[in-house]
């Protein structure tokens, strides 16, 4: 099981700080750094930035928003990305969610799935450097009569195969995942559950193309944070928590607060959601189980970590995203470090 470090979003005053932990990541070993986007910081010019001042890790977005950008405009970006950082970029997908998307986009959230799978198709097309052409519901390429005709992409990536990962929640999404793309980004993965809630899914989509789950990246992100009181770092994560079980998303189309109720949190994600969304943030936060903070994250000393670590190697995680915590850079490279520690001992490094 390899390692990588979660970002997260650029331009919340620790750009310096995100810098020094990417570099430190790098000297490290870690894998691959990732960064986010949402409607702040894009992702492909910290991407950029980053993979100008590393070495050896790799540079992902997680993610490219699928509604941000046209398809032939996400592989010119991959592409390009790939040829600056030498080969070390990785292109991570989503569909974002229905307030991002049509409130700051302007595109309708419909038959996301089906969006997804054509996205995608595009992309790899236009990456492999064919000339585009793409007859679908919701892209048409070139448009018909008119005077644009099939294109081929100038750029030639350093890599003939970019690994493409989709960020997924849901069985559904889950499972095309595993059927289109090369690895899947998760979000708020629990050891314990993680067999029936993304293994599962993944594993029948691979079985559907004909593919097994060798070579596929389970690649799901979590917080990390040192310290010896595991209530007290529990707490830190509760606002996180909060925000994503209760208010990411609508009422009706909270992907998270669902996961939640899959692994068993019927009755919290519930009272979370409702507490969010009458506004009392602080009471949503404070009805967060620990249990679900910690089954979701790694926190405490090394040796408790490197036991969280190893249930995740054992549970099918290929790839294990750290997002490490604290209020001081310091706090956040003695995380990271500890990272590398956990898994040694672990004997997963």
């Amino acid at each position: 099981m390899r390692l990588g470090i979660n970002l997260g979003y650029w331009g919340a005053g620790m750009d310096a700080d995100n810098l020094a932990v990417a570099r430190e990541a790098d000297r490290l070993g870690y894998a691959v750094c990732w960064a986010a986007e949402a409607y702040g910081s894009d992702a492909a010019t910290v991407l950029s930035w980053v993979a100008a001042q590393t070495e050896r890790i790799d540079v992902g977005s997680a993610i490219f928003q699928i509604p941000a950008r046209t398809p032939a405009m996400t592989a010119m970006t991959a592409a390009t990305l790939d040829t600056l950082s030498g080969g070390r970029f990785r292109l991570g997908l989503g569909v974002s969610g229905p307030q991002v998307s049509e409130g700051w986009y302007g595109v309708k959230f419909d038959k996301p799935l089906a969006r997804t799978r054509e996205y995608v198709e595009i992309v790899r097309k236009a990456m492999s450097r064919e000339r585009l052409s793409h007859e679908g519901e919701h892209w048409t390429l070139p448009l018909p009569g008119g005077p644009g005709k099939p294109l081929k992409l100038t750029v030639h990536p350093v890599r003939e195969h970019i690994p493409l990962y989709i960020a997924a929640i849901g069985p559904k999404n889950l499972e095309q995942t595993g059927e289109i793309a090369d690895g899947a980004l998760l979000i708020f993965p629990s050891a314990e559950h993680l067999q029936e809630t993304a293994i599962a899914p993944i594993r029948a989509g691979r079985e559907r193309v004909g593919q097994t789950m060798d070579g596929f990246d389970v690649c799901p992100t979590l917080p990390i944070a040192l310290g010896d009181d595991v209530d007290a770092l529990a707490d830190l994560f509760r606002p996180y928590t909060a925000l994503y079980v209760g208010g990411m998303g609508s009422r009706k189309q909270n992907f998270y607060n669902r996961l939640a109720q899959r692994m068993g949190y019927e009755k919290e994600a519930a009272e979370i959601q409702d507490k969010y969304l009458a506004g009392d943030k602080d009471g949503a936060a404070a009805a967060v189980p620990r249990d679900l903070i910690d089954s979701t994250s790694l926190l405490g000393g090394v040796e408790r970590i490197a036991d969280r670590m190893r249930a995740y190697a054992e549970a099918g995680v290929t790839t294990l995203t750290l997002t490490p915590a604290g209020f001081t850079l310091d706090e956040r490279l003695a995380a990271l470090r500890a990272g590398v520690e956990a898994a040694e001992h672990a004997g997963l490094a």
